[in-house]
């Protein structure tokens, strides 16, 4: 079985909170942590409570945003996300930098999916629509605060290398990725 620890992200701004000791930004920390959370737990209420009540989300690909707008709009994006099938992820964080309105945070996320996901995404490769891909990209994510301490959206840039891409056997998949997989009424 792979290893594959969805709580490696929030423990990482975990660490940054420790060390941290702006009440503001301690705040912020709080915020990104609290969404990571709810986010891992498919948790669409918790998440929403971390935006602002209209929040912006902008993804760039291309040179275009096509990142969700509006409350309706981000929560339907999550709603999706969530019946893809690809929705557990990990997050390792190579760096972290938190200032009185804002954190980045850039490194690997980490998704499984099937490998009609993966081609979707633009990965090569893909041998069998059916079977499970660990899939990894590069991204680095902006947050906004109001003056609350909730989040405007997430302004991500990734970058994916279309090899970078693994075929998971049945027997490895990770026991909260069939867990996730059942909870949609699928089979591996």
């Amino acid at each position: 079985m792979i290893t594959f620890e969805q709580s490696v992200g929030w423990k990482a701004l975990e660490e940054r909170l420790a060390r941290t000791e702006s009440p503001r930004q301690r705040q912020l920390i709080e915020t990104v942590i609290a969404h990571a959370k709810a986010e891992a737990d498919f948790d669409l209420d918790g998440l929403m409570k971390t935006l602002v009540p209209e929040p912006n989300y902008h993804f760039w690909r291309d040179g275009k945003d096509v990142g969700p707008k509006g409350y309706d709009g981000v929560r339907k994006y999550y709603e999706d996300f969530v019946a893809s099938g690809a929705a557990v992820l990990t997050s390792v964080k190579d760096r972290i930098v938190v200032d009185d309105d804002s954190i980045t945070h850039e490194g690997i996320i980490s998704t499984l999916g099937t490998g009609k996901i993966a081609k979707a995404r633009g990965y090569n490769n893909i041998d069998d629509e059916s079977a499970h891909y660990l899939m990894r990209a590069r991204t680095n994510i902006l947050w906004s605060f109001d003056e609350d301490g909730l989040a405007y959206g997430e302004d991500s840039y990734g970058s994916s290398d279309p090899d970078d891409v693994e075929k998971i056997a049945i027997d490895d998949l990770p026991q909260v990725y069939v867990d996730y997989l059942a909870r949609l009424g699928r089979t591996p």
